[in-house]
């Protein structure tokens, strides 16, 4: 009996392959997949902590963390492109806050209808991007300091445009509409974020324009040896960024109702720390769309949580940047492991 149960062992071990073998791939599915059970986890967590479960499991406490995801996913997803090239774009927060008042403006002070304001507010995002990919592409200026003087510079031109008042005035209701009402359950603007992420997604996970970015942010001169063109795919890169970020504003504008001059420049953290924990799930050790959704979402709902759990105020801002940390350590590490370097991360 016992020889017969040692030959069936034999077997089951030879039909899955060596030890080292199967720990190997259940390591990669744990790199892969960690931070959604992470995600996974908080919920679970939060859904039966006594103090947050009621409130926590709501539809409406469901909809409002996907409805504040918005802004922030789209911004993550545009910070993506040019660190997956080796550039950093420390301006999309700044450039939302930018397009959001171009939007508004385009409605309140021009009385333009509802499509030509939304077309103002994307362009103000695809000519700030523009900028910085002439500045840090043709003109090789470093990407870093460059996008922090952007960063910098923008909410002093939005406060000297409107002095310090928001405007709410003669916004389009079919806007507020899209950035406070449901389809289907769901808020109207997650729709929009959703078809955003696939497309993105697509592009870089499956065109050569996406795979050629990457080999440019690994290693630049190795990719300007073989032919890629690197100083077009890093324009492209930082004009998308803008674009995309020019997106994120109109989605502001929807959200808070009108153009508010304090609104969106303090989503740059959370939108950077999302993009790195990103970077160490579904394809670990590189910057990705999904990830960096699913780290939008973690960010999200870990902060929902701790707060319908009593946590004082101070403690969705230390969750925000030990996250940060963390997620930059880990990812770097998976990187370095890989063999590859990961942009800004050491």
């Amino acid at each position: 009996m016992s020889g017969t149960r040692l030959r069936e062992s034999e077997r089951e071990t030879a039909a899955d392959g060596p030890p080292a073998a199967r720990t190997g791939r259940f390591g990669a599915l744990g790199e892969r997949y960690g931070l959604v059970l992470l995600l996974a986890a908080v919920i679970v967590f939060f859904s039966v902590l006594p103090a947050s479960s009621a409130a926590f499991t709501s539809t409406a406490n469901v909809q409002s963390v996907l409805a504040s995801i918005a802004v922030v996913s789209v911004l993550a997803v545009a910070a993506v492109f040019p660190l997956a090239c080796g550039q950093f774009d420390f301006s999309i927060a700044a450039t939302s806050l930018v397009s959001s008042i171009v939007c508004a403006a385009t409605m309140s002070d021009h009385h333009a209808p509802l499509a030509v304001a939304v077309l103002c507010g994307v362009g103000a995002g695809v000519l700030i991007g523009l900028v910085n990919a002439v500045l840090v592409a043709l003109l090789r200026l470093n990407a870093f300091i460059i996008t922090i003087g952007t960063a910098t510079l923008l909410p002093g031109l939005v406060q000297w445009y409107t002095h310090g008042v928001d405007l709410v005035r003669d916004v389009s209701q079919p806007l507020r509409d899209f950035g406070s009402l449901t389809w289907l359950g769901l808020p109207r603007v997650i729709w929009l974020v959703a078809v955003l992420t696939a497309v993105c997604w697509f592009v870089l996970a499956h065109t050569a324009f996406g795979r050629r970015l990457y080999a440019v942010g690994s290693n630049a001169s190795a990719a300007r040896l073989v032919g890629i063109p690197v100083t077009a795919l890093t324009f492209c890169a930082l004009t998308l960024s803008g674009g995309l970020a020019g997106v994120a504003g109109v989605i502001l504008t929807a959200r808070n109702g009108g153009g508010l001059v304090n609104s969106g420049v303090d989503l740059l953290f959370p939108a950077l720390a999302a993009v790195f924990l990103g970077a160490t799930a579904i394809e670990p050790g590189r910057y990705n769309v999904l990830g960096a959704v699913v780290g939008t979402l973690f960010v999200a709902v870990s902060v929902s949580g701790l707060t319908l759990a009593g946590a004082a105020e101070w403690v969705p801002a230390v969750f925000n940047g030990a996250a940060l940390i963390v997620a930059v350590a880990v990812s770097t590490l998976l990187a370095r492991r890989r063999g590859g370097p990961l942009a800004g991360a050491g």
